[in-house]
This record gives C-alpha cells, sequence and structure tokens, in this order.
C-alpha cells in the first residue's frame, strides 16, 4: 500500500471553528477518503496551534493559565471529526509532550547548521498575524488583514533564522517542481516574492514578556516564535525525529489558506532545507469564504458556524455545500440564502428525490433487484480530485442524477409492468449504487445510505434523505 500523507494547518485557538476552516479540513477529508479507496495507506492530520502572543493575551484577559484557555478551544476543535465525520488519524496540539520535545530537537538542528543566530532589533508587528510587517506590506500603516488592530513596535533581542540564505535554494524548488505550489497563481506569487529578496526573520520572543511558548534550547530566557514552533507541527505529528511513521509518510500535501502561502511554502521549505530534511510533497493554497460580500467577523456578527450548518442542513448536507462553492483556488462568497437554493435544488429535489422514486417503486412491485456493490472510482472524478476541483467532481455526480431524472421522466416507469418493469428497476437500481459509491468520498453516510436500501433483500420506502427546507 503506497503511503499518502495529507494535514490541514492548524487553526489557532483563539475563536470558535468558522467554515473556512470547515471547508479546509473537510476537503482534506475528502482527499484521504479518495486515496483510502485508491489503496493508500493514509494518514490524515489536523490539530491546534495554541502558543504565541494572541493566545497569552487572552488567557490575561479571562483570568486564566494559557493552558485552560487553549484546552477549551482544543476541544471543540477536536469535536470537528464527529461533528463533520471525518476521517482524521491524528491529531497534534502544540502543547502536546511530544510535540514540545520535536520543536526543540529541531531548532537544534538548525543551529547545528549555522542557520540560528542573535541581534537586536526594532520592528512593527501584527499580532493577529503574529508576524512582522514591512512598510510595503501596510495599508495605512495597518496590516490589511486585520486593520481593526494597532501594530506593535518592539526592539529586543531575539534569535533569528537565516531565511536568506535559502533564497536560491527555493527558487530552484519551484522551478523543478512547477506543482509544488497550486494553484499556479500561488507558486507565481510566492516565486516572486522569494525573487524579491528574504530577510531573516525572528524566531523567538524574551519570556519576561511573553511567557507562553517552547522553551529555547540552552537558553530559559527565551521561547520560540509561535510560527516556528507551529510549523513543525507536521513533522512532530509523524513522529519525527526517532519514528518509522515520519520516514514512510513524508513528505506530504499540506492544505492552507491563501494568508498562510509564505509561511507554508517558503518559511517552513526553508526550516526543513535547514534541517537537512526533505521539503513537503506539494503546498494547496485555497481562497477565503465571505459572507454576503463581507468578511467573516464577530464584529459584523456575520460569522457562519460549521455547528449551524450542520443543525440545518445534516452532516451530509453541510459537505456538499461547503464542497460545492468553487475552485479551490478562488474566493467564495456564502449566504444561508444561497446555501438553503443549493441545498433544496441538489439535495431534496435532485438527490433525494431520485432516490425516493426508484425506492418506492420498487417497494410498490415487491421486487428484490439483489444488487451488489461494487468499488471504482469514475476516471471522470478521479482527475477531478487529482487536480483538487472538488466541484467537479460533484458536478460529475449530479450529471449521472440529471440523467437518471431524465430517464425516469421518459420512461414513466409507473406505467410499466412485468419484465419491463423489473429491468427498468434494475437497470436503475446499478446506476444509484454507483452514484453512492461515488458520493462515499463526499458524503460518506449518505451513502451508505444509499448503497444499504439498494442492496437489502427487501427493498422498502425510505424517510427522505434530505428533507425540503420551507
Amino acid at each position: 500500500m503506497k503511503p499518502y500523507y495529507i494535514t490541514t494547518t492548524l487553526p489557532y485557538v483563539n475563536a470558535e471553528p468558522h467554515i473556512g476552516f470547515a471547508w479546509e479540513i473537510i476537503t482534506a477529508d475528502v482527499l484521504a477518503r479518495f486515496h483510502k479507496v485508491m489503496g493508500c495507506e493514509v494518514i490524515f492530520n489536523t490539530g491546534t496551534d495554541e502558543h504565541g502572543q494572541k493566545i497569552y493575551n487572552k488567557a490575561v484577559e479571562a483570568g486564566i493559565s494559557p493552558q485552560e484557555y487553549v484546552d477549551g478551544y482544543a476541544a471543540k476543535f477536536r469535536e470537528l471529526s464527529t461533528l463533520l465525520n471525518l476521517s482524521v488519524t491524528h491529531f497534534i496540539r502544540t502543547t502536546d509532550p511530544h510535540h514540545v520535545e520535536a520543536a526543540q530537537a529541531f531548532w537544534k538542528r538548525c543551529a547545528d547548521h549555522g542557520d540560528i543566530y542573535k541581534k537586536i532589533y526594532k520592528t512593527k508587528y501584527c499580532v493577529g498575524c503574529e508576524l512582522e510587517k514591512t512598510d510595503s506590506e501596510l495599508v495605512d500603516n495597518h496590516c490589511p488583514l486585520h486593520p481593526q488592530i494597532e501594530l506593535e513596535i518592539r526592539e529586543e533581542e531575539n534569535y533569528f533564522f537565516k531565511f536568506s540564505a535559502y533564497q536560491q535554494a527555493l527558487l530552484d524548488l519551484y522551478k523543478n517542481q512547477p506543482d509544488f505550489v497550486v494553484p499556479k497563481e500561488k507558486l507565481a506569487e510566492i516565486t516572486s516574492f522569494v525573487a524579491g529578496g528574504l530577510q531573516d526573520f525572528s524566531i523567538s520572543r524574551l519570556k519576561e514578556k511573553m511567557p507562553w511558548g517552547i522553551e529555547v534550547p540552552g537558553d530559559p530566557n527565551h521561547v520560540m516564535y509561535v510560527w516556528f514552533d507551529a510549523l513543525i507541527n507536521y513533522i512532530s505529528t509523524l513522529g519525527w525525529p526517532d519514528s518509522d511513521t515520519f520516514t514512510q509518510f513524508w513528505p506530504g500535501v499540506q492544505i492552507a489558506g491563501k494568508d498562510n502561502l509564505r509561511q507554508q511554502s517558503a518559511m517552513w521549505q526553508a526550516m526543513l532545507l535547514s534541517a537537512q530534511l526533505p521539503p513537503a510533497r506539494q503546498i494547496l493554497i485555497n481562497g477565503f469564504i465571505s459572507v454576503n460580500g463581507e468578511k467573516m467577523s464577530k464584529s459584523f456578527g456575520n460569522v457562519i458556524s460549521p455547528v449551524d450548518m450542520v443543525k440545518r442542513y445534516g452532516i451530509d448536507g453541510t459537505r456538499y455545500l461547503l464542497l460545492s462553492l468553487g475552485p479551490v483556488s478562488g474566493d467564495m462568497d456564502v449566504t444561508w440564502e444561497k446555501f438553503d437554493h443549493y441545498y433544496n435544488g441538489y439535495l431534496a429535489n435532485s438527490l433525494g428525490n431520485t432516490v425516493s422514486r426508484i425506492a418506492n417503486l420498487c417497494a410498490r412491485a415487491e421486487m428484490s433487484l439483489s444488487l451488489t456493490r461494487k468499488e471504482s472510482v469514475d476516471p471522470a472524478i478521479s482527475e477531478a480530485l487529482e487536480t483538487y476541483r472538488f466541484d467537479l467532481a460533484l458536478e460529475s455526480i449530479w450529471n449521472r442524477i440529471k440523467n437518471l431524472e431524465k430517464v425516469i421522466d421518459e420512461k414513466q416507469p409507473w406505467k410499466l409492468s412485468g419484465s419491463s418493469l423489473e429491468l427498468f428497476l434494475r437497470q436503475s437500481g446499478e446506476e444509484i449504487i454507483f452514484i453512492a459509491t461515488q458520493l462515499q468520498m463526499f458524503m460518506p453516510d449518505t451513502a451508505e445510505q444509499i448503497i444499504a436500501l439498494f442492496t437489502a433483500e427487501k427493498i422498502t420506502p425510505p424517510k427522505p434523505l434530505f428533507p425540503r427546507l420551507s
């Protein structure tokens, strides 16, 4: 069995899970399920990023310890596996003892390679991003991603990573592996950034100012910068540095939002090269989800949570609605009205109604079709998933559903009897099982319900798969 490793980014535990991360983790789940069907041994990693200034500030505001604060949020992100029916195999927290040990071992490797040094520096810092900002990145002297947060001016002695030493190595990586970053527009963007010159970046904070982090090896006065610490999760979850699992499964595929492009495809890769480890296999960069044209924000009151979606549409309804939004590379805009429209049109009316019509005809005719499931993946769906077009994969499935709907309307099976009816129902049942088999990666519970219905010795009238919303 060929090993396949897929990982999401680790969400920062300073807010409730929202549909942006739900979309990311569901797409990762589809890829994990797809490769498992294709015969791969799969590791699917996610978890929580729990150190840094924002976390420390939030815990102080709440009057609790940082560990208590992150424990509460980590539990909410862990619950996504059940809420969204995910096939997660590994869930890592950056406060896990093994991750702490791995991060310190990684630091030592980079230091031994001559890529870590100390200096005093002054910079503008966005706590929202947990990143230093140059003037060229700012809009009206604010971070464009967090315009409501005032930049901090920081001047202190920190440890630095020799990012600048890896400019050519990164450019060679992008050139030699033209699909290293997907989509190609994001590869062009990171190539341009790296070609413009790299600045060494700070990888520590003074413990007396910000104590919530992993202690720097050999220097109890400093803790690791949150990004340096968190990125190492992609290999610490595999048991690095002392694990056959790491050797077997690394490098892997990483899914990240477009605001993570620099960290995942440049900073992390340079760190790996410094530690003399292979770079990632591929970085998949996705867009943002906005609500009615506006960025999701608590202050706007427009945050859509996966919990609310599941309450309204069910688990598989939520999975379908998020997966069908569009190309992975583009930004996506949603509203509850749009979700309702697609739920009724594609799930209640199309899939649900078609399954019910055929099953009810079988039940009335008291026919046992004795059908069996056949595990296979439509080549069109395989091609779509290999290029991360989840929307096109679903479109291919729904084209088959539409064709079946058309056949039902043309044949008018309720007017048939005898062998003509049996032949129609058998052919229709086989097509429905094939459709359900393709749906297993996207809507696993629904797929199993449909397959169980049509492979049963006696087909009975089913409950609606997706009750229509009024």
